[in-house]
Formats: structure tokens, C-alpha cells, sequence
């Protein structure tokens, strides 16, 4: 895989930046994830977090096995369980709650019905589904956890990549993900003020680093490196800094995923804030995705890490020198163009002339302007289809 120089960060002694958040995107995933995660799945370092999943991926095994050769049996000792006799295994296998319902799936059973019924009517009707499968095989991945458990089942093409090989991954920039390189949980920002702080104690309260044992998430920024891209209307710089999460599922609960962006802030609650140029990958855990993953993903993730700043801070320049309209005719044609509604393009305007004292005359302003209305739509696929042409005009003005 990929290698790389993890460098020591540039030492900020300032409280923080002042930033404009009122610019650019607002992205909640990582709040989501933050609000979600109860106690025990959240680090506080990545060293902390690639120990307990790389523990859990040494304990299991994946194996493929004929479906008819699977036997569903009620438990003896908890007549309310289901296990599983699995051609050679050493002992019975219990099902975790995501795993029932992956089998349950696999042979075309509604899970939810199966787990009303009693245990032995339940493998009943799982047995009649293995031994009807037409893929005729699954992939299992068993662990040993004071018992055995089976914690996923698929199909036999499932391209499984453990949580541990991403971290891996994350850990060649990011080392510990305390501070020891550039790479950092974040800090706060302080809405009184307007003032982001990147010098905050890392604790169960702002961690961004999480795992449980269907997932991880991991979420990390640049921010003892402020960019400036520009000035703000009140002469002030316009600072930005470097972020990416990333997330997987080794027992196929989501896809493997990265995104890379450029953002202004991360409040409390860790919705990212003032965010542009957002780029993501993805990769489906098909029979290819090991390799996608070394080829594609680590590289893209390694390469966002160490490259320059210069062709994203070129082209928000670039974005606030293009003139594209110079009267309320040219503003209205320039976006009723570009697919937006009559009401639409009027917010737009409304939206520049309120936050910036002046009606929108760059390609800069005009995607400020659509961001900042897209932020307001209820609906989710509203607000990415603005958020889509906003990023067609950046890409146009480079």
C-alpha cells in the first residue's frame, strides 16, 4: 500500500480563527453519527480504536458454506434463541441480532415476523429458506466471544474489507489522531463569537472517532493550518480548513466510504459548517472491493492529505473574480439559465444583497448564495440538486 511522511503540525498559539460561516455548506452527517453514538462506541484516539477492532477482526473467520448444509435448531438451554450447526464448526453458532436478519433476508424471510414467532417454529421456516437457496452458498464470518457468534452472513461474492484496514489507512496520516500530526479530531466553535477554536480536549463529548460492532466512522481535520482563500467583505480573511471522514462496515451494514472537503467550522453538536469543494468515494463491498480500496480509495485519501491547497484556494479566487453579472437582468438570466425557478433565482439575490450589502455579481457570490438557499430546503434531494449546481458553477469558473 500507499507510504507516506506523517509531518508534526504547525503550532498555533492564538484562541482561534475567526470565521464566516454563514458562507458555504452545511453538512450533518458527522453530527448524526456524534448524536447516535452511546458511551461505549467512542475513542478517543485511533490507536485506542484500531485496537479494539483489529482484536475483533483476529478473532473471526470467514468461511463460505453450502446453505443446505446449515442446520437451524432451537436452543435447548434458552428456548427464546436460535443456533446454527455449521458444516466442521466446533461448537453450535448463535446468531447476533444482525446477523439473523441478514440470513433471514438471504433465504427471502421477513425478519421481523421470525423474531415474534417461537424459536422452534423460527427454524422452521429458516430451515425450509437454506435449504430452497438458490445461490445454494453463503460467506460466514464467525467469532469467538466467550462463545461462538456468527456476526455476518452474505453472499458468497461479498468483498469483505475489515474496519482495521481503514484505519490502518487513516493512521498513515494521522498517526494517533490526537495532535501528533497535522491530522486532529476537531476543535469548537464558539457561536458567540464567531471564533473556532482547534485547541479543545479531546473527550467522550467531542471525539469524532467511533466503532460499533456493525461500523466505524472516523471524521478528522487540518485545523491548526488555517487557509486563507480570499477576503470577506469587511477586509477580513476568509479561512478555511482541510477535513475528511471516512466510514465502512465489515459485516456489510453500509459501503466503504471517504469524503474530503474544505470547511470553516465545526460547532458542538459537530455539524460541519462553511464547507466547499466536498468530494466523496465510495465502494460497495462487491467480489473487487480489497483491491478498489488499496488502488482507489488509500491513495485518494493519502494524496487529499499531503497535496497542496493552491488549486482549491485558485479557484475560489478565481470564482470571486469572474464577473458574470453587472445589472438585475443579468442576474435573473444568469441563473433562470441554469435551471433555477423564478422564486428560486429571486431568494438567491435576496440572499446576497441581505449577507453581503450587495446584490451577487461573481460566480462566487452566486454559489454563496445557492448554498445558503439549498441549507434552508426541508427536503433532502432539493437541497442536494442545488447543492449540485452550485458546484458545476465553481467547476465552471476554473
Amino acid at each position: 500500500m500507499t507510504q507516506m511522511e506523517i509531518h508534526t503540525p504547525k503550532r498555533n498559539e492564538r484562541a482561534g480563527y475567526k470565521v464566516d460561516v454563514s458562507r458555504g455548506q452545511r453538512i450533518g452527517r458527522v453530527s448524526s453519527e456524534w448524536f447516535n453514538r452511546p458511551a461505549d462506541e467512542r475513542y478517543l484516539s485511533l490507536t485506542d480504536l484500531r485496537n479494539s477492532v483489529k482484536s475483533r477482526s483476529e478473532r473471526s473467520k470467514t468461511r463460505i458454506v453450502e446453505s443446505e448444509l446449515i442446520r437451524v435448531e432451537a436452543s435447548r438451554d434458552d428456548p427464546e434463541r436460535l443456533r446454527l450447526m455449521l458444516p466442521d464448526a466446533p461448537a453450535p453458532v448463535a446468531p447476533t441480532h444482525w446477523s439473523f436478519g441478514q440470513l433471514a433476508s438471504l433465504v427471502g424471510a421477513p425478519a421481523t415476523y421470525l423474531r415474534q414467532l417461537p424459536a422452534p417454529l423460527a427454524a422452521i421456516n429458516l430451515q425450509h429458506g437454506l435449504l430452497n437457496h438458490r445461490a445454494e452458498q453463503v460467506k460466514t464470518l464467525e467469532i469467538e466471544n466467550g462463545r461462538l457468534e456468527l456476526r455476518a452472513v452474505t453472499g458468497p461474492d461479498y468483498g469483505r474489507i475489515f474496519d482495521s484496514e481503514l484505519v490502518d489507512a487513516v493512521q498513515k496520516i494521522a498517526g494517533d489522531g490526537t495532535g501528533d500530526t497535522r491530522w486532529k479530531v476537531p476543535g469548537v466553535l464558539d457561536w458567540s463569537t464567531g471564533i473556532y477554536n482547534p485547541h479543545v480536549d479531546i473527550s467522550s463529548d467531542t471525539t469524532t472517532l467511533y466503532a460499533s460492532d456493525r461500523d466505524i466512522f472516523v471524521f478528522l481535520v487540518d485545523d491548526l493550518n488555517p487557509i486563507e482563500a480570499g477576503r470577506l467583505t469587511n477586509g477580513e480573511p476568509d479561512l478555511y480548513f482541510r477535513g475528511f471522514y471516512c466510514w465502512n462496515s465489515e459485516v456489510g451494514a453500509r459501503t466503504l466510504g471517504i469524503a474530503s472537503f474544505y470547511l470553516r467550522a465545526v460547532c458542538q453538536n459537530r455539524n460541519l459548517w462553511g464547507v466547499e469543494d466536498f468530494e466523496e468515494i465510495t465502494i460497495r463491498h462487491s467480489k473487487y472491493a480489497a483491491s478498489r480500496f488499496a488502488l482507489e480509495a488509500e491513495p485518494a485519501l493519502i494524496q487529499f492529505a499531503d497535496s497542496s491547497p493552491m488549486p482549491f484556494v485558485n479557484g475560489i479566487k478565481t470564482a470571486r473574480q469572474r464577473i458574470v453579472a453587472r445589472d438585475d437582468e443579468d442576474r435573473q438570466g444568469f441563473l433562470r439559465k441554469r435551471g433555477f425557478s423564478k422564486s428560486e433565482t429571486t431568494k438567491i439575490i435576496d440572499t446576497v444583497l441581505m449577507e453581503e450589502g450587495r446584490p451577487p455579481e461573481s460566480i462566487f457570490d452566486f454559489v454563496q448564495g445557492i448554498t445558503r438557499v439549498a441549507r434552508d430546503k426541508s427536503h433532502q434531494d432539493v437541497r442536494l440538486e442545488m447543492e449540485g449546481k452550485a458546484k458545476k458553477l465553481l467547476d465552471f469558473a476554473a
